[in-house]
């Protein structure tokens, strides 16, 4: 009887030993990370009709829908996995094209939901690849607006890329140096490429942070369909409080087609729960895209509580033309709006 129950002691040793080397050799896993924002917002244009004609919180004075954002990641070892789902108006038809590449509100396609799809391998601790259907690497703006300090978007992130679909290696050069190359979609915002261009378009990214503080990526991209843009983003944390950031782009499609413009974000973080920003932009459409431009002021506050923002915010655009419709329905050069919004990130 002492023999058995030795030898069972020996073998549940023996099996909780090797259960333990086998949790030492498998690969690394994270928990799922789950993540997202939701939003809502209030806005008026005193000409009493939508005339700013920029990216979302585009209804005039009504209470509508941002949109639900929920981003779910998993890491495996080297590999890992990011998918992000949106539902509401910005996250459906305003960001995301629809199945037959259009941006209709009232055609009952309304999107597939998907902002992000995509998986990433780091082969080593300086070099990954990347592929599926990903955020523009282009801009200082993005989709979601818990990353903004502003709730209204620029012309400039307006009128770039949302999403780019390709494969891509990121290669770290230095702990201040990083270079991105890759291959996407001959079209923007578009999951499927035309089947004779294929992967049409070339992207790289360079980005720098020379200092502590200071960050800038320098971004490219060019396609025979995408046309050739060059985006230079930069932030400078001047002081505890004051933050400025930088984006000018230039984008060309064809002869005199295209756009070039350039935003300044200065922001100040007036306590830890409050904060005041400024977005200045000026933008210009290419002579053979409607050879105008216009001028816009965003003044914007950051009151937070908890995962909450409250974003009261008031904006003037001036255009050099008469390109907005003032209250009777008159071309005019100039248009103002407030807007009060509400996000919440989780």
């Amino acid at each position: 009887m002492k023999k058995v129950i030795f030898i069972l002691a020996l073998s549940l040793t023996g099996s909780i030993a090797f259960a333990q080397d086998a949790a030492e050799t498998a690969p690394a896993s994270t928990p799922l990370e789950i993540s997202g924002s939701a939003d809502v917002y209030y806005k008026y244009d005193f000409a009493k009709l939508p005339n700013i004609g920029t990216s979302f919180a585009t209804d005039q004075n009504s209470v509508s829908l941002g949109m639900l954002d929920i981003a779910l990641k998993k890491t495996t070892g080297k590999a890992s996995f990011v998918g992000e789902i949106s539902f509401g108006p910005r996250g459906q038809f305003q960001s995301i094209p629809n199945s037959d590449n259009t941006y209709n509100e009232g055609n009952g396609y309304n999107s597939f939901h998907i902002q992000n799809l995509y998986a990433t391998y780091a082969a080593t601790d300086k070099l990954s690849f990347t592929a599926g259907y990903m955020g523009t690497f282009i801009g200082y703006e993005v989709i979601s607006p818990l990353a903004n300090f502003h709730y209204s978007t620029s012309y400039l992130f307006t009128n770039g890329p949302f999403q780019n679909a390709g494969v891509k290696a990121n290669y770290a050069v230095s702990d201040k140096v990083g270079l991105m190359v890759g291959m996407f979609n001959d079209s923007w915002n578009s999951y499927n490429a035309d089947p004779i261009k294929g992967l049409n378009a070339f992207g790289a990214q360079l980005s720098l942070t020379p200092t502590e503080g200071i960050s800038a990526y320098l971004n490219f991209m060019d396609g025979s369909v995408s046309g050739t843009i060059v985006d230079l983003t930069a932030t400078f944390q001047l002081t505890d409080e004051f933050l400025l950031g930088l984006n000018t782009a230039d984008f060309s499609n064809g002869d005199k087609v295209g756009y070039t413009g350039i935003a300044l974000y200065p922001s100040y973080a007036v306590t830890e729960n409050f904060g005041l920003g400024l977005r200045g932009e000026y933008f210009k459409y290419k002579e053979n895209s409607g050879d105008t431009s216009v001028t816009a002021l965003t003044l914007s506050a950051n009151l937070k509580s908890g995962g909450l923002t409250f974003i009261p915010e008031f904006r003037l655009d001036s255009g050099k033309d008469k390109m907005f419709l003032d209250s009777n329905m008159i071309p005019t050069k100039s248009a103002s709006q407030v807007s009060l919004a509400m996000v919440y990130g989780f």
